[in-house]
């Protein structure tokens, strides 16, 4: 009886690591930080990432960014996203557009690619 518990965990332990990228996006994220700024950006940079969440329902991601209106397209994660790192293809409103994520290794949080070196730390809200 107890092999076969510990048979039984092992199989949903197993099933919960091999949730596939958007599986494991989904949910609401708000922003934390952003990192490698010059220092005269980093007050302006923290406000904004504080005030934006990403949330993602089904194919669907909702961006809500300060003093601009709420979005919303469909995604599709990209061929070629290996591990945690997660390249979306985003359609819908104005142009269709890309994403880069990288998810860690908890699921607590995930690293959003600005471009320039830059990065926006987002951390799961639920």
């Amino acid at each position: 009886m107890l092999v076969r518990r510990l048979a039984v965990l092992a199989a949903l332990a197993l099933a919960a690591c091999s949730k596939n990228p958007s599986e494991k996006l989904q949910g609401k994220w708000v922003g934390d930080h952003v990192d490698n700024l010059p220092a005269e950006q980093v007050e302006a940079a923290t406000g904004w990432i504080k005030g934006t969440a990403l949330t993602f329902e089904g194919d669907k991601l909702t961006v809500a960014i300060p003093a601009e209106s709420t979005r919303t397209g469909t995604f599709k994660v990209k061929e070629g996203s290996k591990g945690p790192a997660v390249q979306l293809a985003v359609t819908g409103g104005d142009a269709p557009a890309e994403a880069k994520l990288t998810l860690s290794d908890d699921g607590k949080s995930l690293r959003w690619d600005l471009g320039e070196g830059r990065e926006a730390t987002l951390l799961r809200a639920n």
